[in-house]
């Protein structure tokens, strides 16, 4: 059968990286790394290097058709950022997968100035979440304000000088009062978040979702196998680390032995997380532009390329 992805093995994909520098250090790497991940220099440069190179790519092509156009019409608006959606499952590695990019892109002469905005930040506060009876499907697509989300993207891409994203926090777990991410016409927009590949969610009305905002999509793929390991093993560290904090929402974990922690991350994964991927994550994975496929380790063993 057909298949619209054009699929490379990991020496394929690195080939592509042609001249690419490398443009980043092993101290930067370490800083941009979630806390059970190792991702080498060698990931860096076989994996995300040619990456970078397809998005510069894109992005420049994307400038000149806007100049292009900007010509024709007589018209000398400002800037529309280039935005880029990644997807992926709670633990698989986006979060760092968006930072490495942010780094490599912004040293890219054409395009210096690359943000990046977790959805995290555009989920309902939980006493919203607790009044709708919502904080046990936090993350699902229900628990985000939609609305705010697509009208952050809106004047993002509308060119507003100055957009705000609220801020979420992993230590109180929830949004942060009157705390916001300022963003300012960047040159790349980088979105990262579970659900930012989700179809609308009434096929039969007209409506805008996130993804319409994209000029390309990445959705970070691994097997839920591995994604639960890595997942128990993130929860591990972390009650030894920022659950230790007083001031955490998840404090009541920290003193848990290993059997309790290993027992307690894996309820909290088949409960929720794993029925989260399963129902509203994968079936989004075939909506990406690129899929990064991988292994043990945090390793990309193959990348799927949507044919143009």
């Amino acid at each position: 059968m057909a298949s619209p992805y054009i699929t490379l093995n990991r020496e394929q994909w690195k080939a592509l990286r042609a001249s690419t520098p490398l443009t980043i250090s092993n101290e930067e790497l370490a800083c941009l790394q979630g806390v059970n991940e190792h991702i080498s220099l060698e990931e860096v440069a076989d994996i995300y290097l040619p990456l970078s190179r397809l998005l510069n790519l894109h992005v420049r092509a994307t400038q000149e058709l806007y100049q292009a156009s900007h010509t024709f019409l007589g018209i000398t608006d400002a800037k529309v950022p280039f935005i880029i959606g990644i997807a992926g499952s709670v633990a698989v590695g986006k979060s760092t997968t968006a930072r490495i990019l942010q780094t490599l892109l912004s040293r890219w002469p054409n395009h210096p100035k690359v943000d990046l905005v977790t959805t995290d930040g555009f989920l309902y506060p939980n006493r919203v979440l607790e009044e709708r009876g919502l904080m046990k499907r936090k993350g699902f697509p229900e628990s985000y304000d939609l609305r705010r989300l697509i009208q952050f993207l809106s004047d993002v891409k509308s060119g507003v000088p100055e957009v705000a994203a609220p801020v979420y926090s992993h230590l109180f777990y929830d949004i942060v009062p009157d705390q916001w991410q300022i963003v300012r016409q960047p040159d790349i927009l980088i979105v990262e978040g579970l659900n930012v590949l989700q179809p609308p969610r009434d096929r039969n009305k007209a409506e805008l979702i996130v993804s319409d905002f994209f000029d390309f999509s990445i959705y970070v793929d691994a097997s839920e196998e591995n994604i639960m390991k890595w997942y128990v093993e993130r929860f591990k560290l972390l009650r030894n680390t920022a659950f230790s904090n007083p001031l955490s929402y998840f404090r009541r974990y920290a003193d848990l032995s290993d059997e309790e922690a290993v027992q307690v991350a894996t309820g909290i994964w088949e409960e929720i997380n794993g029925i989260n991927l399963r129902k509203n994550i994968l079936p989004t994975r075939m909506r990406a532009r690129l899929i990064l496929e991988k292994g043990d380790n945090h390793m990309v063993q193959r990348v799927r390329l949507r044919r143009l």
